[in-house]
Protein backbone atom coordinates (compact mmCIF):
# COMPACT_ATOMS: atom_id res chain seq x y z
CA UNK A 1 0.00 0.00 0.00
CA UNK A 2 0.90 3.66 -0.29
CA UNK A 3 1.89 6.30 1.92
CA UNK A 4 -1.30 8.14 2.93
CA UNK A 5 -0.39 11.58 1.28
CA UNK A 6 -0.73 9.50 -2.08
CA UNK A 7 -4.32 8.34 -1.10
CA UNK A 8 -6.27 11.09 -2.13
CA UNK A 9 -6.35 14.28 -3.27
CA UNK A 10 -9.57 15.71 -3.83
CA UNK A 11 -12.49 13.96 -1.38
CA UNK A 12 -15.34 12.35 -2.44
CA UNK A 13 -18.36 14.63 -1.39
CA UNK A 14 -21.23 12.41 0.09
CA UNK A 15 -24.61 14.68 0.19
CA UNK A 16 -27.14 15.17 2.23
CA UNK A 17 -29.99 12.95 -0.04
CA UNK A 18 -26.93 10.78 -0.61
CA UNK A 19 -26.42 9.05 2.95
CA UNK A 20 -28.50 8.11 6.28
CA UNK A 21 -27.26 10.56 8.82
CA UNK A 22 -29.58 13.58 9.65
CA UNK A 23 -28.91 16.21 12.71
CA UNK A 24 -32.24 14.28 14.39
CA UNK A 25 -29.48 11.20 15.10
CA UNK A 26 -27.06 13.20 16.47
CA UNK A 27 -26.98 14.16 20.03
CA UNK A 28 -27.91 17.80 21.01
CA UNK A 29 -24.70 18.46 23.18
CA UNK A 30 -22.68 17.41 19.54
CA UNK A 31 -24.90 19.95 17.84
CA UNK A 32 -24.46 22.82 20.37
CA UNK A 33 -20.64 22.09 19.40
CA UNK A 34 -20.39 22.11 16.12
CA UNK A 35 -22.81 25.26 15.64
CA UNK A 36 -20.42 27.38 18.10
CA UNK A 37 -17.85 26.09 16.33
CA UNK A 38 -19.54 26.65 12.61
CA UNK A 39 -21.04 30.05 14.01
CA UNK A 40 -17.17 31.33 15.24
CA UNK A 41 -15.90 31.12 11.43
CA UNK A 42 -14.14 27.42 11.90
CA UNK A 43 -14.77 24.32 10.37
CA UNK A 44 -16.81 21.83 12.36
CA UNK A 45 -16.96 17.93 11.60
CA UNK A 46 -18.91 14.91 13.61
CA UNK A 47 -15.91 12.75 13.19
CA UNK A 48 -14.97 8.84 13.49
CA UNK A 49 -17.02 6.35 15.24
CA UNK A 50 -19.99 8.92 14.90
CA UNK A 51 -20.10 8.99 11.57
CA UNK A 52 -19.13 5.33 10.90
CA UNK A 53 -21.97 3.83 13.11
CA UNK A 54 -24.70 6.20 11.96
CA UNK A 55 -23.68 5.32 8.59
CA UNK A 56 -24.14 1.30 9.62
CA UNK A 57 -27.85 2.17 11.05
CA UNK A 58 -26.00 1.91 14.90
CA UNK A 59 -25.98 4.07 17.84
CA UNK A 60 -22.77 5.74 18.35
CA UNK A 61 -21.47 5.38 21.98
CA UNK A 62 -19.61 8.70 21.50
CA UNK A 63 -19.88 11.70 19.19
CA UNK A 64 -16.74 13.52 18.60
CA UNK A 65 -15.46 16.66 16.54
CA UNK A 66 -13.39 17.35 14.63
CA UNK A 67 -12.09 21.12 13.87
CA UNK A 68 -9.92 23.67 12.26
CA UNK A 69 -9.72 25.66 15.47
CA UNK A 70 -6.85 25.13 18.28
CA UNK A 71 -7.73 23.80 21.47
CA UNK A 72 -6.91 27.31 22.68
CA UNK A 73 -9.81 29.20 20.67
CA UNK A 74 -12.32 25.93 21.10
CA UNK A 75 -12.04 26.64 25.39
CA UNK A 76 -12.61 30.49 24.40
CA UNK A 77 -15.97 29.74 23.08
CA UNK A 78 -16.75 27.06 26.21
CA UNK A 79 -16.59 27.78 29.61
CA UNK A 80 -17.19 24.45 30.22
CA UNK A 81 -14.31 23.26 28.30
CA UNK A 82 -11.17 21.52 29.53
CA UNK A 83 -7.67 20.71 27.80
CA UNK A 84 -6.35 17.21 28.24
CA UNK A 85 -3.33 15.23 26.96
CA UNK A 86 -0.03 15.15 26.21
CA UNK A 87 0.67 13.07 23.79
CA UNK A 88 -2.79 14.65 21.89
CA UNK A 89 -4.19 17.34 22.95
CA UNK A 90 -8.02 17.89 23.10
CA UNK A 91 -10.48 20.25 24.16
CA UNK A 92 -13.11 18.36 26.48
CA UNK A 93 -16.49 20.07 26.23
CA UNK A 94 -18.76 19.04 29.72
CA UNK A 95 -22.11 19.24 30.43
CA UNK A 96 -22.29 17.19 34.26
CA UNK A 97 -21.44 13.61 32.80
CA UNK A 98 -21.70 14.11 29.05
CA UNK A 99 -18.56 14.86 27.28
CA UNK A 100 -17.48 15.78 23.66
CA UNK A 101 -14.17 15.71 22.56
CA UNK A 102 -13.18 18.14 20.10
CA UNK A 103 -9.88 17.64 18.25
CA UNK A 104 -7.67 20.23 16.27
CA UNK A 105 -7.17 18.90 12.90
CA UNK A 106 -3.67 17.14 13.10
CA UNK A 107 -0.84 17.16 10.23
CA UNK A 108 0.31 14.10 8.63
CA UNK A 109 4.03 14.44 8.64
CA UNK A 110 6.29 15.35 11.51
CA UNK A 111 8.72 18.92 11.53
CA UNK A 112 11.61 17.84 9.42
CA UNK A 113 13.55 17.94 13.05
CA UNK A 114 11.58 15.62 14.45
CA UNK A 115 12.64 16.07 17.77
CA UNK A 116 11.20 16.51 21.06
CA UNK A 117 9.97 20.13 21.79
CA UNK A 118 8.75 21.90 24.77
CA UNK A 119 4.98 23.30 22.70
CA UNK A 120 3.96 19.76 21.88
CA UNK A 121 5.90 19.02 18.20
CA UNK A 122 5.47 15.79 16.86
CA UNK A 123 7.48 13.14 18.65
CA UNK A 124 8.96 9.90 17.08
CA UNK A 125 11.21 7.46 18.81
CA UNK A 126 11.94 3.97 16.56
CA UNK A 127 9.28 4.77 14.46
CA UNK A 128 6.69 5.08 17.25
CA UNK A 129 4.43 8.36 18.03
CA UNK A 130 5.23 9.61 21.38
CA UNK A 131 3.44 12.96 20.67
CA UNK A 132 1.51 14.56 18.14
CA UNK A 133 0.30 17.76 18.16
CA UNK A 134 1.37 19.17 15.00
CA UNK A 135 -2.00 21.04 13.49
CA UNK A 136 -3.09 20.98 9.97
CA UNK A 137 -5.89 20.76 7.71
CA UNK A 138 -8.64 18.62 6.98
CA UNK A 139 -7.47 16.62 4.50
CA UNK A 140 -4.38 15.74 6.67
CA UNK A 141 -6.31 14.69 9.55
CA UNK A 142 -8.12 12.27 7.58
CA UNK A 143 -5.02 10.63 5.87
CA UNK A 144 -3.35 10.58 9.58
CA UNK A 145 -6.08 8.34 10.78
CA UNK A 146 -6.16 5.26 11.21
CA UNK A 147 -8.58 3.23 9.39
CA UNK A 148 -10.85 4.40 6.23
CA UNK A 149 -14.19 3.72 8.41
CA UNK A 150 -12.90 5.94 11.14
CA UNK A 151 -11.91 9.17 8.48
CA UNK A 152 -15.28 10.26 7.33
CA UNK A 153 -16.29 13.72 8.08
CA UNK A 154 -19.37 14.82 8.89
CA UNK A 155 -19.45 18.60 7.98
CA UNK A 156 -22.29 20.43 9.86
CA UNK A 157 -22.14 23.52 7.48
CA UNK A 158 -24.12 21.56 4.42
CA UNK A 159 -24.97 18.23 5.98
CA UNK A 160 -22.66 16.59 3.85
CA UNK A 161 -20.07 13.28 4.38
CA UNK A 162 -16.65 14.46 3.62
CA UNK A 163 -14.59 11.33 2.58
CA UNK A 164 -10.86 11.21 1.73
CA UNK A 165 -10.02 7.66 2.21
CA UNK A 166 -12.77 5.14 0.46
CA UNK A 167 -14.03 4.48 3.96
CA UNK A 168 -18.14 4.72 2.68
CA UNK A 169 -16.75 2.03 0.44
CA UNK A 170 -15.33 -0.08 2.78
CA UNK A 171 -18.27 0.12 4.98
CA UNK A 172 -20.34 -0.93 2.59
CA UNK A 173 -18.03 -3.93 1.72
CA UNK A 174 -17.77 -4.55 5.21
CA UNK A 175 -14.20 -4.15 5.19
CA UNK A 176 -11.05 -2.93 7.70
CA UNK A 177 -8.37 -0.93 6.26
CA UNK A 178 -5.53 0.60 7.01
CA UNK A 179 -4.84 3.89 5.72
CA UNK A 180 -1.16 3.85 4.49
CA UNK A 181 1.41 1.03 4.58
CA UNK A 182 0.61 -1.40 7.28
CA UNK A 183 3.85 -2.38 8.75
CA UNK A 184 4.64 2.10 9.25
CA UNK A 185 1.44 2.66 10.71
CA UNK A 186 1.70 -0.14 13.53
CA UNK A 187 5.30 0.83 13.77
CA UNK A 188 3.77 4.29 14.71
CA UNK A 189 0.78 2.53 16.99
CA UNK A 190 0.93 -1.17 17.79
CA UNK A 191 -2.39 -0.86 19.19
CA UNK A 192 -3.53 -0.49 15.95
CA UNK A 193 -3.18 -4.03 15.68
CA UNK A 194 -5.50 -4.53 18.11
CA UNK A 195 -8.18 -1.95 17.12
CA UNK A 196 -8.29 -3.53 13.74
CA UNK A 197 -9.29 -6.84 15.31
CA UNK A 198 -11.71 -5.00 17.47
CA UNK A 199 -13.26 -3.26 14.88
CA UNK A 200 -13.72 -6.08 12.70
CA UNK A 201 -15.55 -8.33 15.85
CA UNK A 202 -17.83 -5.28 16.58
CA UNK A 203 -19.22 -4.66 13.25
CA UNK A 204 -18.83 -8.31 11.76
CA UNK A 205 -16.71 -6.99 8.88
CA UNK A 206 -13.74 -8.95 7.61
CA UNK A 207 -9.67 -7.35 7.81
CA UNK A 208 -8.32 -6.81 4.62
CA UNK A 209 -5.51 -8.71 3.77
CA UNK A 210 -2.91 -6.32 3.33
CA UNK A 211 -4.02 -4.87 6.75
CA UNK A 212 -3.57 -8.69 7.88
CA UNK A 213 -0.40 -9.40 7.29
CA UNK A 214 2.09 -7.98 9.18
CA UNK A 215 0.44 -8.18 12.11
CA UNK A 216 1.85 -11.77 13.19
CA UNK A 217 5.53 -10.87 12.45
CA UNK A 218 4.92 -7.08 14.34
CA UNK A 219 2.67 -8.76 17.09
CA UNK A 220 6.08 -8.43 19.29
CA UNK A 221 6.06 -4.51 19.16
CA UNK A 222 3.27 -4.64 21.88
CA UNK A 223 5.49 -5.20 24.30
CA UNK A 224 6.46 -1.96 23.71
CA UNK A 225 3.08 -0.20 24.84
CA UNK A 226 2.75 0.61 28.66
CA UNK A 227 0.89 -1.63 30.45
CA UNK A 228 -1.55 0.46 31.66
CA UNK A 229 -2.15 1.29 28.24
CA UNK A 230 -3.15 -2.25 27.19
CA UNK A 231 -5.47 -2.95 30.02
CA UNK A 232 -7.76 -0.15 28.75
CA UNK A 233 -7.10 -1.74 25.62
CA UNK A 234 -8.05 -5.40 27.15
CA UNK A 235 -11.29 -3.98 28.45
CA UNK A 236 -12.37 -2.33 24.96
CA UNK A 237 -11.27 -5.76 23.36
CA UNK A 238 -13.05 -8.73 25.78
CA UNK A 239 -15.87 -6.57 27.24
CA UNK A 240 -17.58 -4.85 24.42
CA UNK A 241 -20.12 -8.00 23.89
CA UNK A 242 -18.20 -9.48 21.40
CA UNK A 243 -15.15 -11.15 24.04
CA UNK A 244 -15.48 -14.62 22.23
CA UNK A 245 -15.05 -13.61 18.53
CA UNK A 246 -12.30 -11.23 19.48
CA UNK A 247 -10.38 -13.86 21.42
CA UNK A 248 -10.71 -16.29 18.53
CA UNK A 249 -9.21 -13.33 16.42
CA UNK A 250 -6.72 -12.21 18.72
CA UNK A 251 -5.36 -16.01 18.81
CA UNK A 252 -5.51 -16.35 15.15
CA UNK A 253 -3.51 -13.27 14.69
CA UNK A 254 -1.14 -14.25 17.18
CA UNK A 255 -1.94 -11.14 19.51
CA UNK A 256 -2.86 -12.71 22.19
CA UNK A 257 0.21 -14.13 23.64
CA UNK A 258 1.39 -10.82 23.90
CA UNK A 259 -1.54 -9.50 26.12
CA UNK A 260 -1.44 -13.05 28.74
CA UNK A 261 1.70 -15.01 27.37
CA UNK A 262 1.44 -17.31 30.49
CA UNK A 263 -2.10 -18.09 29.54
CA UNK A 264 -1.24 -18.29 25.83
CA UNK A 265 1.13 -21.06 26.56
CA UNK A 266 -0.94 -23.01 28.96
CA UNK A 267 -3.80 -23.31 26.14
CA UNK A 268 -0.88 -24.24 23.55
CA UNK A 269 -0.54 -27.07 26.03
CA UNK A 270 -4.03 -27.86 26.77
CA UNK A 271 -4.33 -31.23 25.01
CA UNK A 272 -8.17 -32.33 25.91
CA UNK A 273 -9.18 -28.40 25.45
CA UNK A 274 -10.09 -28.25 28.58
CA UNK A 275 -9.25 -24.83 29.91
CA UNK A 276 -9.72 -23.63 26.51
CA UNK A 277 -13.11 -24.60 26.80
CA UNK A 278 -13.14 -22.93 30.21
CA UNK A 279 -11.77 -19.00 28.40
CA UNK A 280 -14.82 -19.71 25.98
CA UNK A 281 -17.85 -20.35 28.22
CA UNK A 282 -16.20 -17.31 30.51
CA UNK A 283 -16.01 -14.60 27.26
CA UNK A 284 -19.57 -15.86 26.30
CA UNK A 285 -20.88 -15.04 29.83
CA UNK A 286 -19.60 -12.32 29.83
CA UNK A 287 -21.32 -11.24 25.96
CA UNK A 288 -24.30 -12.27 27.36
CA UNK A 289 -24.51 -9.76 30.32
CA UNK A 290 -22.85 -7.06 28.55
CA UNK A 291 -25.72 -7.68 25.70
CA UNK A 292 -28.64 -8.14 28.65
CA UNK A 293 -27.27 -4.76 30.34
CA UNK A 294 -26.51 -6.24 33.43
CA UNK A 295 -23.55 -5.18 34.95
CA UNK A 296 -19.89 -6.68 34.74
CA UNK A 297 -16.52 -6.38 36.17
CA UNK A 298 -13.31 -6.59 35.00
CA UNK A 299 -11.93 -8.54 37.93
CA UNK A 300 -14.56 -11.64 36.91
CA UNK A 301 -13.20 -11.64 33.53
CA UNK A 302 -9.00 -11.19 34.50
CA UNK A 303 -9.89 -14.19 37.17
CA UNK A 304 -10.62 -16.45 34.60
CA UNK A 305 -8.17 -14.95 31.93
CA UNK A 306 -5.28 -15.73 33.89
CA UNK A 307 -6.78 -19.12 35.98
CA UNK A 308 -4.96 -21.06 32.88
CA UNK A 309 -1.50 -19.56 34.02
CA UNK A 310 -2.56 -20.78 37.95
CA UNK A 311 -3.69 -24.55 37.27
CA UNK A 312 -0.12 -25.34 34.46
CA UNK A 313 1.25 -24.77 38.13
CA UNK A 314 -0.63 -27.36 40.03
CA UNK A 315 -0.76 -31.04 39.60
CA UNK A 316 -2.85 -32.40 36.86
CA UNK A 317 -4.18 -29.18 35.44
CA UNK A 318 -7.06 -28.72 38.05
CA UNK A 319 -7.98 -28.00 41.66
CA UNK A 320 -8.59 -30.92 44.25
CA UNK A 321 -10.03 -30.85 47.20
CA UNK A 322 -6.57 -32.30 48.96
CA UNK A 323 -4.77 -29.22 47.19
CA UNK A 324 -1.37 -27.96 49.30
CA UNK A 325 -2.62 -24.54 50.26
CA UNK A 326 0.43 -22.83 50.52
CA UNK A 327 1.40 -24.32 46.77
CA UNK A 328 -2.04 -22.53 45.60
CA UNK A 329 -0.94 -19.19 47.18
CA UNK A 330 2.16 -19.63 45.80
CA UNK A 331 0.51 -20.39 42.16
CA UNK A 332 -1.78 -17.81 42.33
CA UNK A 333 1.20 -15.04 43.27
CA UNK A 334 3.64 -15.85 40.87
CA UNK A 335 0.38 -15.61 37.63
CA UNK A 336 -0.40 -12.55 38.80
CA UNK A 337 2.67 -10.68 39.40
CA UNK A 338 3.87 -12.16 36.14
CA UNK A 339 0.99 -10.89 34.23
CA UNK A 340 0.48 -6.95 35.94
CA UNK A 341 4.40 -7.15 33.95
CA UNK A 342 2.08 -6.97 30.33
CA UNK A 343 -1.26 -6.14 31.41
CA UNK A 344 -1.42 -3.46 33.98
CA UNK A 345 -4.42 -4.49 36.15
CA UNK A 346 -5.47 -2.20 39.02
CA UNK A 347 -5.81 -2.92 42.65
CA UNK A 348 -9.58 -2.25 42.57
CA UNK A 349 -9.99 -5.04 40.59
CA UNK A 350 -6.74 -7.30 41.54
CA UNK A 351 -7.83 -8.19 44.99
CA UNK A 352 -11.89 -9.05 44.08
CA UNK A 353 -9.81 -11.47 41.52
CA UNK A 354 -7.40 -12.99 44.40
CA UNK A 355 -10.91 -13.23 46.33
CA UNK A 356 -12.49 -14.96 43.45
CA UNK A 357 -9.59 -17.57 43.48
CA UNK A 358 -9.52 -18.40 47.03
CA UNK A 359 -12.66 -19.43 47.65
CA UNK A 360 -11.97 -21.70 45.15
CA UNK A 361 -10.92 -24.50 47.09
CA UNK A 362 -13.97 -23.89 49.93
CA UNK A 363 -15.89 -25.05 47.47
CA UNK A 364 -14.37 -28.51 47.56
CA UNK A 365 -17.44 -29.15 50.67
CA UNK A 366 -20.94 -30.92 50.53
CA UNK A 367 -21.54 -29.62 54.14
CA UNK A 368 -24.55 -27.69 53.88
CA UNK A 369 -23.36 -25.56 57.46
CA UNK A 370 -19.79 -24.80 55.53
CA UNK A 371 -21.75 -24.24 52.61
CA UNK A 372 -24.33 -21.57 54.13
CA UNK A 373 -21.20 -19.72 55.84
CA UNK A 374 -19.53 -19.19 52.35
CA UNK A 375 -23.21 -17.08 51.61
CA UNK A 376 -21.94 -14.34 53.68
CA UNK A 377 -18.36 -13.99 51.77
CA UNK A 378 -18.84 -10.44 49.44
CA UNK A 379 -17.33 -12.09 46.54
CA UNK A 380 -19.73 -15.81 46.65
CA UNK A 381 -21.73 -15.10 43.85
CA UNK A 382 -18.71 -14.31 41.33
CA UNK A 383 -17.03 -17.14 42.94
CA UNK A 384 -20.28 -19.34 42.80
CA UNK A 385 -20.10 -18.28 38.49
CA UNK A 386 -16.66 -18.94 38.11
CA UNK A 387 -17.32 -22.56 40.04
CA UNK A 388 -20.04 -23.67 37.51
CA UNK A 389 -17.50 -22.24 34.64
CA UNK A 390 -14.81 -24.50 35.78
CA UNK A 391 -17.70 -27.47 35.79
CA UNK A 392 -19.19 -26.76 32.89
CA UNK A 393 -15.34 -27.05 31.13
CA UNK A 394 -14.47 -30.34 33.22
CA UNK A 395 -12.05 -28.78 35.41
CA UNK A 396 -13.81 -29.66 38.93
CA UNK A 397 -15.99 -33.04 39.82
CA UNK A 398 -19.41 -32.27 38.02
CA UNK A 399 -20.99 -33.75 40.43
CA UNK A 400 -19.41 -31.26 42.90
CA UNK A 401 -20.49 -28.27 40.85
CA UNK A 402 -24.07 -29.87 40.38
CA UNK A 403 -24.68 -30.17 43.90
CA UNK A 404 -23.72 -26.21 44.76
CA UNK A 405 -26.07 -25.50 41.31
CA UNK A 406 -28.87 -27.14 43.21
CA UNK A 407 -27.87 -26.28 46.56
CA UNK A 408 -27.53 -22.23 45.41
CA UNK A 409 -30.55 -21.79 43.48
CA UNK A 410 -32.89 -23.30 46.36
CA UNK A 411 -31.54 -22.31 49.96
CA UNK A 412 -33.62 -19.41 50.96
CA UNK A 413 -30.08 -18.01 52.72
CA UNK A 414 -28.30 -17.79 49.09
CA UNK A 415 -28.00 -14.06 47.69
CA UNK A 416 -30.00 -13.52 44.76
CA UNK A 417 -28.52 -13.25 41.41
CA UNK A 418 -27.36 -9.65 40.36
CA UNK A 419 -30.19 -7.56 38.70
CA UNK A 420 -29.88 -5.85 35.23
CA UNK A 421 -29.42 -2.41 35.15
CA UNK A 422 -32.17 0.03 34.72
CA UNK A 423 -32.32 1.97 30.99
CA UNK A 424 -31.76 5.18 31.07
CA UNK A 425 -35.19 7.22 30.45
CA UNK A 426 -34.90 9.68 27.75
CA UNK A 427 -32.16 8.27 25.69
CA UNK A 428 -31.81 8.34 21.90
CA UNK A 429 -33.71 5.43 19.98
CA UNK A 430 -31.39 2.30 19.31
CA UNK A 431 -31.61 2.03 15.46
CA UNK A 432 -31.10 -1.74 13.97
CA UNK A 433 -27.41 -3.05 14.77
CA UNK A 434 -27.68 -5.09 11.58
CA UNK A 435 -28.11 -2.27 8.33
CA UNK A 436 -27.24 -3.98 5.21
CA UNK A 437 -25.11 -2.40 2.41
CA UNK A 438 -27.84 -0.99 0.49
CA UNK A 439 -28.91 1.28 3.99
CA UNK A 440 -25.56 2.56 3.44
CA UNK A 441 -27.19 4.26 0.08
CA UNK A 442 -30.74 5.18 1.39
CA UNK A 443 -31.10 8.71 2.89
CA UNK A 444 -33.76 9.20 5.20
CA UNK A 445 -37.17 9.41 3.54
CA UNK A 446 -37.35 12.96 5.74
CA UNK A 447 -34.40 14.61 5.87
CA UNK A 448 -35.56 17.17 8.11
CA UNK A 449 -34.95 20.42 5.91
CA UNK A 450 -30.86 19.33 5.84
Amino acid sequence: MSDPQSLATQPTIIARDEHVISRSQISERALTVLYRLKNAGYGAYLVGGGVRDLSLGREPKDFDVATDATPEQVKSLFRNCRLIGRRFRLAHVHWGPDIIEVATFRALHPPAADEADNDGERVLEDGMILRDNVYGNIEEDALRRDFTINALYYNIADFSVVDYAGGMADLKAGRIRLIGEPAVRYREDPVRMLRAVRFAAKLGFVIDADTAAPIPRMADTLDDIPAARLFDEVLKLLMAGQGVETFESLRQHGLFRYLFPATDTALDDDVDAQLLTFLARALESTDRRVNDGRPVTPAFLFAALIWPAILTQLPGARLQGDINRELFEQSVTEALERQLRQVAIPKRFALPMREIWALQPRFDTRSESKARRLFSHPRFRAAYDFLLLRGEAGLVDPELARWWEHFATTSEDAPPPTPARRRRRGGRKRRNPDASAAQLTQPDSDPAGE
